[in-house]
C-alpha cells in the first residue's frame, strides 16, 4: 500500500477472517515520515479493523528508522480499547509477539462468549439525527420511541447519540469522523448492532456499513422486523412480506458480505417461508406472486364486509398510536382476551368483536394495527389494505395515551394517516386513556378509594368533577364527544358505553349519516 505523507488508505479486508470473536489475522506496519506517534487514525484503524497489530516505524531526516510505536487491542477491558506500546528502538524488537497475538485473541474470543452467554438479546447502540429547527417532536421523544421499537424487537439498548444539524452527509449521515467516533464507542460496549433513526438510503447504509464492520439498520427494518415477529394471520404474514420485499428490491445491487449485514436478523426477519437473500429477478416474482394472492384475500374480506351491512349491524373502529391501550380497551369493553402488550406493535391483525346494547341491539367493534410517525411507504401501502375495513365504519374511537407527553403529537399523526385514508370524514369519539398513570388523577383516585369510593365512582358523583377537571388542565376540554378512561382499571366505561350507544343509536335514526359530525 502507498499512501501520501500523512494518511494510508486501507483496502477492504472482507475476504479476511469476519467473525468478531477473531483477529483479522493481518498484522499492519507502516512508516511516520515526521516522527510522530501513533495518531488516532492508526488507533481507528486498528479498533475498527480488528487488526492483529499495528506498528509505525518512525522515520528520521535521513530517511533512516529511528525507532517504532506498536499498538494491539485490549479486548476485556471497559476503558481503554487499545494498548499503545512505549517507543522502542531498532534491535529492541520484542520476542514472543506472536504468542501475545494469539492470547489476545484467546482474550477477545472468550469476552464474546462470555457477553453472549449473558445477553441473550442483540446489543444496540441508537443514533438518531434531527433537523436544529423543528417544530416537531423533540428528538428525546424521537429517541425513546426508537427505544420502545427496540423492546419490542427485544433489542438491547446500550448507548444512544443525539446529535442536531439541518443538513445530513450525503454519504455517511453524521460525516465520517463522528461516526467512527460513534463505532469505537460502539465496539468498546460490545454493540452488534447500529439503529439509525430514519430511513437510510442504500448507499448511505453501504457505506456505514463497511466503516462499521457491525450491522447496521433503520428504522424502517426495524419496524418490518416488529410486523414480521407479531403477524399471525395468513393476510398479516403476506402484508409484511410484500412490504420487506419491497423494501430490500432497492438494496439489492449486490449479495457481498455487506449486504449480509444489511438483512439476517434484526431487520430481515422473514414470516414465510421465503429467505430475503435473493436476486432482483426472484424478488420481483414473489412480489408479483403475492399481490396477485392478496387480491384474492381482499375480494375474500369485502364479501365479509357485505354480510356484516346486509345484517344492518353498526360497526365501529378503533384506531389510535401504537401502543395508546386499544386491545387492553376491547377487552375491558368485551370481556375478551385479545394480545395485549406493553409494546409497540403488539396488534398486527384487525380483531372483530361484538357489544350487545339493551334492547337487543348489537353492534360490531373492531381493534386495528396501531400508527405510528413518518410510518415507512412500504408499510404504509401494505397496510392500506389492513385498515380499509376502516371505511364501512359508521363510526371511530381514537384510542389516546393521555400519559405521554407526546401525545398531542401522536393525535395528529394518527389524524394525518386517517386523512390520506379518507376517512377523516366518518364521526369519532376521542377516548383518552391510561388516566391512572397521571400523577393528578391517581392521589384523587387514592384519596377516594381511601374514603369508600369504588373505581368506577369516576362515572358519576366527585368523579365527574375530577374529570371535568382533569380535561380543562390537558386542554382538551373542547372536544364534544371525549372520555377520560383507564382501560387497565376499568375506569370510565360505563360513560363511555353510554356515549357509544347514544351516538350509535343517533347514526342509526338519521340512517347512518354522516351529515352531523361528532368529532
Amino acid at each position: 500500500m502507498v499512501g501520501s505523507d500523512n494518511s494510508i488508505e486501507i483496502p477492504f479486508l472482507d475476504r479476511l477472517r469476519t467473525s468478531e470473536a477473531r483477529l483479522r489475522g493481518l498484522r499492519l506496519v507502516h512508516t511516520h515520515l515526521k516522527g510522530e506517534s501513533l495518531n488516532q487514525e492508526d488507533l481507528t484503524d486498528l479498533a475498527l479493523l480488528r487488526l492483529d497489530y499495528f506498528t509505525a516505524i518512525i522515520m528520521d531526516h535521513s530517511g533512516n528508522p529511528n525507532g517504532y510505536y506498536s499498538a494491539h487491542l485490549n479486548p476485556e477491558s471497559e476503558d481503554e480499547l487499545w494498548t499503545v506500546l512505549p517507543k522502542q528502538y531498532p534491535g529492541q524488537l520484542r520476542e514472543g509477539i506472536l504468542e501475545e497475538i494469539l492470547e489476545i485473541e484467546s482474550r477477545l474470543s472468550r469476552s464474546k462468549k462470555n457477553l453472549k452467554d449473558a445477553q441473550k438479546e442483540n446489543r444496540a447502540f441508537l443514533v438518531g439525527v434531527y433537523p436544529e429547527k423543528n417544530a416537531g417532536r423533540h428528538p428525546s421523544l424521537s429517541m425513546s420511541e426508537l427505544k420502545e421499537l427496540c423492546k419490542t424487537a427485544e433489542v438491547h439498548v446500550v448507548d444512544t447519540f443525539i446529535q442536531r444539524k439541518n443538513r445530513l452527509d450525503p454519504s455517511t449521515v453524521l460525516g465520517k469522523g463522528k461516526l467512527e467516533e460513534i463505532i469505537l464507542k460502539a465496539i468498546q460496549k460490545h454493540v452488534e448492532l447500529l439503529v439509525f433513526d430514519l430511513e437510510l438510503t442504500p448507499s448511505q447504509a453501504k457505506k456505514i456499513s463497511d466503516i462499521a464492520d457491525i450491522k447496521v439498520i433503520d428504522r424502517t427494518q426495524l419496524i418490518l422486523d416488529i410486523f414480521a415477529r407479531n403477524a399471525k394471520s395468513r393476510d398479516g404474514k403476506l402484508q409484511v412480506e410484500l412490504a420487506q420485499l419491497k423494501y430490500l428490491k432497492g438494496r439489492l445491487t449486490e449479495l457481498d458480505d455487506n449486504m449480509s449485514r444489511l438483512t439476517g436478523g434484526i431487520g430481515g426477519r422473514g414470516p414465510g417461508e421465503t429467505k430475503l437473500e435473493i436476486g432482483k429477478r426472484r424478488v420481483e416474482e414473489r412480489i408479483t406472486r403475492l399481490e396477485v394472492e392478496l387480491k384474492s384475500l381482499k375480494k375474500r374480506r369485502e364479501i365479509n364486509r357485505r354480510q356484516r351491512k346486509k345484517n344492518e349491524l353498526p360497526a365501529v373502529g378503533i384506531v389510535g398510536y401504537t401502543n395508546a391501550g386499544k386491545s387492553t380497551f376491547l377487552n375491558a369493553l368485551t370481556n375478551s382476551e385479545v394480545l395485549s402488550e406493553n409494546k409497540l406493535f403488539a396488534t398486527l391483525d384487525p380483531t372483530t368483536r361484538r357489544i350487545r346494547f339493551p334492547e337487543e341491539r348489537e353492534i360490531i367493534i373492531s381493534d386495528t394495527v396501531g400508527f405510528i410517525h413518518d410510518l415507512p411507504p412500504e408499510l404504509s401501502n401494505a397496510f392500506k389494505a389492513t385498515l380499509e375495513e376502516l371505511g364501512d365504519s359508521d363510526l371511530l374511537v381514537h384510542v389516546v395515551d393521555v400519559s405521554n407527553p407526546d401525545y398531542k403529537l401522536q393525535m395528529e399523526a394518527v389524524e394525518k394517516i386517517l386523512e390520506e385514508l379518507e376517512l377523516s370524514h366518518i364521526p369519532m369519539i376521542q377516548v383518552f386513556n391510561k388516566i391512572d398513570r397521571l400523577e393528578k388523577f391517581s392521589i384523587w383516585a387514592i384519596e377516594n378509594d381511601s374514603n369508600g369510593y369504588k373505581k368506577s365512582s369516576v362515572d358519576h358523583g366527585p368523579g365527574l368533577e375530577a374529570i371535568a377537571d382533569l380535561k380543562e388542565d390537558l386542554g382538551i376540554d373542547s372536544f364534544s364527544d371525549s372520555v377520560l378512561v383507564s382501560a387497565f382499571q376499568g375506569w370510565g366505561l360505563k360513560t363511555f358505553l353510554d356515549l357509544l350507544e347514544d351516538r350509535i343509536y343517533s347514526l342509526s335514526r338519521s340512517n347512518y349519516s354522516n351529515t352531523n359530525s361528532v368529532y
